[in-house]
Order: structure tokens, then C-alpha cells, then sequence
């Protein structure tokens, strides 16, 4: 069962009866939908990507989403950019939009640093970055190691690392301990990934951050994990409109002549038909974007519903390919892509 409070939108909710945890709050203007996390919190169902957000854009592109009503904000110690991240939150802190209790910020702890003894100093780095005094969600990047030695992304296997997950969740829990997170989460972990954390932790993950869009559907796993109480945030919704053209890599749904009709029929662009569909499937969603006219279109997405026949046509799109395969690092003890969800 599911609560919905003051909720007069029209948005699908046949795929939120299954969801247990949801707290559908109203979901107007400057008041963006949440959904309830296994640790008590909430966390918005839209938030602002920034990866590949160059770091020269991304406070502005922060102080407008901030401006336009999100409350949450995704980056990583990866992306390169969290200096200006936290430049442009604290900046809507000191023109009083919001209140640092205002905003979800989630930060992810790259490969390169799985030991356990790691873990802590490198949130403490993201939050000198950010100057916060804590995250409200930390995530493992990737289940994969990489040696601390190597390259970010390293050539070959020579710069793989053998610490094994379940060390790094060690490190996780203790930032939780120390209060630098209020939660801790996973991202890229398959199923059998995340039961064996889950087999194994004394803090559970309150989420799995995946790739989920309509060309990259993975309803098992999203269905597996709303079982265990773990919501499916998804990165890439809009299909990585950035890897058009790469071999393998689908076109976009939102290029879709159908999905275009759909919008037009909605008095919205196939943008915002697409996150209206994935957020009806009860997860959170991440778009990225630099461009405030875009930022504006992403949030504004909760004043209309698509008919059966429309969702049925999205959920036929899936073909299961992704935009970040990694498959350079198959070969990876823990790469998470070799089975089926």
C-alpha cells in the first residue's frame, strides 16, 4: 500500500501499487514528489544529474535548477565538478531559496578507493569539496575495484583491484556512524550484487543507482529491488542523447516520431513524456542538463497522464541496450553486466 497526500495531478500510478514505500507528497511547482527510503528519509523523485557537466556550467546550471524547484541534486567524486556543485548550492542557501535541510544531495565513492580504510577520507574529500558537513545519500560508484595506483579508468586489468564489495560496505557503514551520510546506497550492482550486500550488511542500501530508460528497461531488476525495500534511482533517462551515433547505443526514445506525437498530443515534448513514464514506474529519475530552458522542461512533467496504449508503446521499446555497457571491463571479477539483471 501507498499513501498519497494532496495530490491533485493526474500522473500513472498503475505501477506504483506494488510499491510499498511510497509518499507521494504534492507535486506542484517548487514542491517536487518524493518517495520514502528504507532509512526514513525521502528522497525527490526528480533530481539534477551532473555528470559531464563541465564544471564552468554546472553552478549556474545548479542555482537554476535550485530556482526552478528541484530539491535534489546527484553528483560524484568521478564527475570532476563537486567544487562548483557546492559553490551553487551554497549560493541558494545564502539568497535564502532553500535551507541545506532543503536539498537531497547524493555524492559516490569512485573504484579506485574500495578499501575499507579509504572509504571515509574520500567522502570527507566530497564534502570538503561541497562544504557540507554531510551527504544525504553515498553511493558505491561501481562494484568493481580498481587499484588506488591506477588510472581512474585504467587500460587493462593490470589495474584492477581484488578488494572484494563487501570490504568497501564496511567502510560505507562507518560513514554512517560518523554521520558524514544519512544513507548509503549502491549503484551498477546486479541482483545477485546486491542480495549478497544485503546478506551481509548491519546497514541496509536504501538504493541501487542503474541505468534505466526506455531503451534500457530493466523492470526485473526494479521489481527485485522494490521487493527488499530498495528504490531504483536511473541515470541516463533520456536514453544518453550525449552517445548518439556510437556503435551500439540506440536512438533516444525522445527521437522517437511516436513518443513526439504523444508529446504533441500532451501539450509536451517527447522529453517530458519519457520522464513522466519513468517516474510512473516508481523510481526516481536524474536527468542532466546545463541549459536552464531544459532544466525548466525536465521538472515539468507531474500535470498529465499517458493513456494504456502509450505506456504500452514504452514499454515496447525495450531493447535492452545500454548507453554505459563498460564492457571493457567484463573481464572484471565483479563487473556487474554478465547476467541477466
Amino acid at each position: 500500500m501507498f499513501i498519497i497526500r494532496s495530490i491533485k495531478i493526474p500522473i500513472n500510478f498503475r505501477s506504483f501499487r506494488t510499491t510499498r514505500n511510497l509518499n507521494y507528497s504534492t507535486c506542484a511547482k517548487k514542491k517536487a514528489c518524493v518517495l520514502q527510503l528504507n532509512n526514513g528519509t525521502q528522497i525527490p523523485v526528480l533530481g539534477l544529474g551532473t555528470y559531464l557537466s563541465p564544471p564552468d556550467q554546472v553552478l549556474q546550471a545548479v542555482k537554476d535548477a535550485i530556482s526552478v524547484g528541484y530539491r535534489h541534486i546527484d553528483c560524484a567524486w568521478f564527475y570532476g565538478n563537486e567544487a562548483k556543485v557546492g559553490a551553487g548550492l551554497h549560493a541558494k542557501i545564502a539568497d535564502g531559496t532553500i535551507k541545506r535541510t532543503n536539498v537531497f544531495v547524493t555524492s559516490k565513492l569512485w573504484n579506485n578507493h574500495h578499501a575499507k580504510d579509504k572509504v571515509v577520507p574520500m567522502l570527507k574529500e566530497s564534502l570538503s569539496k561541497l562544504r557540507l558537513d554531510f551527504v544525504d545519500l553515498y553511493l558505491i560508484h561501481w562494484p568493481m575495484g580498481f587499484k588506488e595506483t591506477a588510472e581512474p579508468l585504467p587500460a587493462n586489468s593490470s589495474g584492477y583491484s581484488d578488494v572484494d564489495y563487501l570490504e568497501t560496505w564496511e567502510g560505507m557503514e562507518e560513514c554512517v556512524h560518523l554521520g558524514l551520510t544519512k544513507g548509503i546506497g549502491l549503484s551498477n550492482f546486479n541482483s545477485e550484487q546486491v542480495e549478497r550486500v544485503l546478506d551481509n550488511c548491519k546497514v541496509k542500501p536504501v538504493v541501487n543507482q542503474v541505468e534505466v530508460n526506455p531503451n534500457m528497461n530493466p523492470k526485473k531488476l526494479i521489481k527485485f529491488c522494490k521487493e527488499r525495500d530498495i528504490v531504483v534511482v536511473g541515470y541516463s533517462p533520456l536514453g544518453g542523447t550525449d552517445s548518439t551515433g556510437r556503435p551500439g547505443v540506440p536512438l533516444p526514445t525522445i527521437r522517437d516520431p511516436k513518443v513526439i506525437q504523444m508529446g504533441k498530443k500532451h501539450d509536451k515534448s517527447a522529453v517530458q513524456v519519457v520522464l513522466n513514464y519513468l517516474v510512473s514506474l516508481g523510481i526516481v529519475v536524474i536527468p542532466k542538463s546545463v541549459t536552464k530552458s531544459r532544466i525548466e522542461e525536465n521538472f515539468d512533467i507531474f500535470d498529465f497522464s499517458l493513456d494504456i496504449s502509450e505506456v504500452a508503446y514504452l514499454d515496447s521499446c525495450n531493447k535492452k541496450q545500454r548507453c554505459v555497457p563498460l564492457k571493457e571491463y567484463k573481464d572484471h571479477p565483479y563487473f556487474p553486466f554478465n547476467i541477466e539483471f
